[in-house]
């Protein structure tokens, strides 16, 4: 239990561990410090993010199954942790890289220490390295396969440590989705005191809980759903509109996904998508998906809105995206019309939305939800909003006028 002295929260002692660790990544590196969280091994893609705040809800976004997450800000864990912020059922990182952790606590809303629950969730990390060196090397050299060992596992050779990371399949061609889904349906009635706009059928690919609660509150009655469900399924619910979200993996891998999504677009329903859901909804279109070298993570993307001109900060976390020109109108490779790019990076020109002309549909490569992040981007559940209801509108029309 974590201890409190003069109002600031002390980790126990039983969630500081003590000892050495290293990082060891794919070509040799190594970087040696101190051990943080769980003791053990931790094997994943290392990838970094430039968000100076949220930790919280970056360790337990399931989009980042599979990796570990080096932390470019210096200082964390000041904050503690608390349940309300948690953006989904436990930690999902692989690993966990800081420079600097925080030794004590001290937030009127933190219930417990970061350090605790890196422990419960198993989540072996490393502190007391040289993050931006780190960093610099994956900006030039890219995303690479790599490992933390603490305790036993630092017994290792460097050879077995290094073999052990080589051995580790990358994260190209990697299907996430069934390890981070809900593992059964649930539904989110529309919120109180907000007018409804119609259902929505949700499926969880890695979802936060902002997400849902976001849908909510647009006027949507939310039935969030398993990555295995079918079109059948999705039929027999007969919702006003579908929505993908965020989650970890390679799209190319995700073709049962992408074909349901194909299927449900043809069905005409109103389409958003976030993150993965952008790249799945690239692929139901006919285009192709690549890896990026190192990925766009953090809460400080700049975004250019290509039909108002604004620039907005955006929250990402994404190591791929859709291949699609930049500029004008172009026919979807898959017969769905007119398509169009409707969001792009203004650090690397990588296509950040996608806006269909002649169907109902929608997508962003980042998180309007924004949790934590800046909210520029979070009109997109406005604009759905009122996707669905003019879609519902024309519908009532053409069944009067018959």
């Amino acid at each position: 239990m974590t201890t409190t002295t003069n109002e600031v929260t002390v980790p126990p002692a039983s969630a500081l561990p003590t000892g050495a660790a290293v990082l060891v990544l794919e070509d040799g590196t190594r970087y040696a410090g101190r051990a943080y969280g769980a003791t053990g091994r931790s094997l994943g893609e290392i990838v970094f993010s430039t968000g100076m705040t949220g930790y919280q809800e970056t360790l337990t976004d399931p989009s980042y199954a599979g990796q570990i997450v080096l932390m470019t800000a210096p200082h964390i864990g000041n904050t503690g942790v608390n349940d309300t912020d948690m953006e989904s059922r436990k930690i999902w990182v692989e690993g966990f890289v800081v420079r600097d952790p925080a030794r004590r606590v001290s937030n009127f809303r933190a219930e417990r220490s970061l350090d605790e629950d890196l422990v419960r969730d198993g989540v072996v990390g490393i502190s007391g390295i040289d993050t931006r060196a780190v960093t610099r090397k994956i900006r030039s050299a890219g995303a690479m396969r790599s490992g933390v060992f603490s305790g036993s596992d630092l017994e290792l050779s460097d050879d077995e440590q290094l073999a052990l990371v080589r051995e580790q399949a990358g994260m190209a061609g990697k299907n996430l989705s069934e390890a981070v889904t809900t593992p059964e349906r649930y539904d989110v009635p529309v919120a109180e005191g907000v007018e409804r706009v119609g259902s929505i059928a949700v499926l969880d690919l890695g979802i936060k809980r902002a997400t849902v609660q976001y849908l909510s509150e647009h006027g949507f009655d939310v039935t969030v759903l398993p990555a295995s469900t079918t079109l059948e399924e999705i039929r027999e619910l007969a919702p006003d509109s579908v929505f993908y979200s965020n989650g970890p993996g390679d799209p190319a891998a995700s073709e049962a996904q992408v074909e349901l999504l194909a299927q449900l677009l043809r069905d005409g329903l109103p389409y958003f998508g976030i993150c993965f859901g952008n790249q799945l909804l690239g692929r139901a279109l006919g285009l192709d998906t690549y890896k990026l070298p190192f990925g766009h993570r953090g809460i400080n993307q700049p975004v250019l809105d290509k039909r108002t001109g604004r620039v907005e900060i955006t929250a990402q976390n994404h190591g791929f995206a859709v291949d699609a020109p930049i500029d004008g109108e172009f026919e979807s490779p898959a017969g769905f019309g007119r398509v169009q790019v409707s969001h792009v990076s203004l650090n690397d020109q990588v296509v950040e939305g996608l806006e269909c002309l002649d169907i109902p549909a929608f997508s962003v490569q980042y998180h309007p939800e924004a949790a934590a992040g800046p909210h520029d981007a979070f009109y997109l559940f406005d604009r759905f909003r009122a996707l669905v209801q003019n879609r519902a509108a024309a519908a009532d029309t053409t069944t009067q006028g018959a």
